[in-house]
């Protein structure tokens, strides 16, 4: 079976793992390119592929790895007993 070179929504919210409303909302603001075709959308298959590599290609650096733990220590300190009391139920 030939592979086409465009995508539906269904399609790509399946690929990115989000709702297909995600994926209207992402081709309505042009986040996501995609051409018209009737009342459907078209999205170039390139496009979600480059879009993917580039999110799986992503590593944290250590400044972005100290802000995510300077923000899960904050959380601690402000909710520790609210977390913990959540934990127990």
């Amino acid at each position: 079976m030939e592979k086409s070179e465009y995508l539906s929504i269904a399609q790509v919210a399946k690929i990115l793992r989000i709702s297909r409303v995600a994926v209207y909302k992402k081709v309505k603001k042009g986040i996501i390119p995609a051409m018209k075709v009737g009342k459907f959308y078209a999205i170039p298959r390139e496009n979600i592929i480059k879009r993917v590599q580039k999110i799986k290609g992503h590593v944290l650096n250590d400044e972005e790895k100290d802000k995510i733990k300077m923000a899960v220590m904050k959380t601690i300190n402000d909710y520790g007993e609210v977390l913990k009391r959540l934990g127990e139920e």
